[in-house]
């Protein structure tokens, strides 16, 4: 059960991800529906913030045309099996080609969750489940999610997908259910325990720049201010946490 701290944020949501104690037990939500223990949660006196807003800049040019060893991390990291069904299997992060209409040159990128700063998903969500932690993740509380898909229509990047299939062997870090939208997580389990997401770390060309975007001395943060990259969709104002080079 969740272990109540008054120093902790007071709503379920975020305690469930955000900075509240670990969720222990296995919970039934009904039929088809199993969480297993939640993402190991930070300390006390290490509650997520707002100084802090995690982000990838994602260099076009090094990504290989036939490279997709970032979906194949992430597929591995949460155990996102297949059914053999590619119109309704999960992906959190996949591969997509830009093809330019004047010039015909085509660029490969890897699309993911964007984790804007003013999440469509989140603003269209009506349990909440859909929410934003302080530190710029967008995540889904599958204890609350019900399954609408409202959130799927509102995303401009088509970076959620509804699970049909029962789940089983879920990893205890990223738990998972029937009837339950999801997206990418940013490997949260990783950043709270100080590690970087899988698809960077599995990145051959490190194409794939993961850091604190609000911290002037960042690598990350570095790259932007000297060098200039792009936010798709940008016209929509959204504020990504996610952004590119090289398109």
């Amino acid at each position: 059960m969740i272990q109540e701290n008054k120093n902790q944020i007071d709503t379920y949501r975020r305690k469930l991800l955000g900075g509240g104690a670990a969720l222990a037990a296995a919970v039934t939500l009904g039929p088809g529906v199993l969480f297993t223990s939640v993402a190991r949660a930070k300390a006390d006196d290490e509650a997520v913030t707002s100084e802090v807003r995690w982000g990838f800049l994602i260099d076009t040019n090094k990504c290989a045309d036939n490279c997709d060893k970032c979906v194949t991390a992430c597929n591995d990291e949460h155990n996102l099996t297949g059914f053999g069904r590619p119109e309704t299997d999960a992906q959190w992060i996949r591969t997509v080609t830009l093809r330019d209409k004047k010039s015909g040159h085509t660029t490969k990128l890897p699309m993911m969750c964007q984790h804007c700063a003013n999440p469509p998903c989140v603003d269209v969500c009506p349990t909440g489940a859909s929410f934003k932690r302080p530190d710029g993740i967008v995540l889904v509380d599958k204890h609350i999610c019900i399954g609408c898909r409202y959130c799927m229509m509102a995303c401009p990047y088509k970076a959620r997908s509804f699970v049909h299939e029962t789940i089983t062997n879920q990893k205890e870090y990223s738990p998972r259910g029937k009837g339950t939208v999801e997206s990418c997580t940013l490997c949260v389990h990783r950043i709270d325990n100080g590690e970087i997401p899988a698809c960077a770390e599995a990145c051959p060309e490190k194409a794939i720049l993961f850091g604190n975007l609000n911290d002037a001395n960042s690598d990350i943060a570095k790259r932007m201010t000297a060098e200039a990259s792009t936010e798709i969709r940008g016209d929509l104002r959204l504020d990504l946490g996610v952004r590119y080079q090289g398109i």
